[in-house]
């Protein structure tokens, strides 16, 4: 059985208490509670198919190259779609669904603050750049971040669970990915994390088992858990 990472507590205080290189974010998830989102964009292009975009099938998609997860489904529901013809028909849906997506509670408050401490901020996200733009046109927090690296980056080779996008994101803010926190709410997103050589904290979400987060240095249920390791993040006066 595997082990299930800790819950943020006094551990998880000494564990991160020196002070990061940068912290890099997923969005989706992570940042931005959009995960419902796709589930509704993704039934609509199974509907005409009569199949289900069922929780299982969810989680074998969630914190994917887009592109990964577009063949997935269409696999699993043997559709007569393209990747591309899939990925346009879901779309569609998607840009009308991500205007102003709701946050992920305290999230804002935490990255402001550590914005604030003067810690480099970097997002690393499968969503590609107009979709991204989309997603935090409505976010002030959304300037707040150093270096912003989505899923068709024309020098990323290869997307999440490989770590190319956070090895990407750390060396555009000249951090030291051994010396970086992700923060991440998939499996294939702690895998990218953690295969590039960084401390990962997951955020619980209702989408993944918590076994499946295990491979995380800590999980939470909110930011707020963090105010603690934001005061041992403050820079030296």
């Amino acid at each position: 059985m595997k082990k299930e990472a800790p819950l943020a507590s006094d551990s998880m205080i000494d564990t991160l208490r020196d002070r990061p290189s940068a912290l890099i974010f997923d969005l989706d998830g992570t940042l931005l509670d959009t995960e419902p989102l796709y589930t509704i964009a993704s039934q609509r292009v199974l509907d005409p198919y009569d199949q289900v975009f069922s929780p299982e099938l969810k989680k074998r998609c969630i914190g994917r190259d887009s592109r990964q997860s577009a063949q997935i489904t269409i696999d699993h529901a043997n559709l007569p779609l393209s990747v591309e013809e899939y990925l346009a028909e879901r779309e569609v849906y998607l840009l009308s669904l991500f205007e102003n997506p709701p946050e992920i509670p305290f999230a804002e408050h935490f990255l402001t603050a550590a914005y604030q401490a003067d810690i480099p901020l970097g997002l690393a996200t499968s969503s590609h750049q107009h979709v991204c733009s989309l997603k935090l046109s409505q976010k002030a927090w959304a300037s707040h971040f150093d270096k912003i690296i989505c899923g068709d980056h024309p020098l990323l080779r290869r997307g999440k669970p490989e770590p190319d996008i956070f090895l990407l994101c750390a060396s555009e803010i000249n951090a030291d990915p051994r010396q970086c926190i992700a923060f991440e709410d998939s499996p294939a997103g702690i895998q990218a994390a953690t295969s590039a050589g960084m401390k990962v904290v997951a955020i619980n979400s209702p989408y993944v088992d918590a076994e499946d987060l295990s491979a995380a240095e800590f999980i939470i249920d909110g930011y707020d858990e963090l105010n603690a390791l934001l005061k041992t993040w403050q820079p030296s006066p």
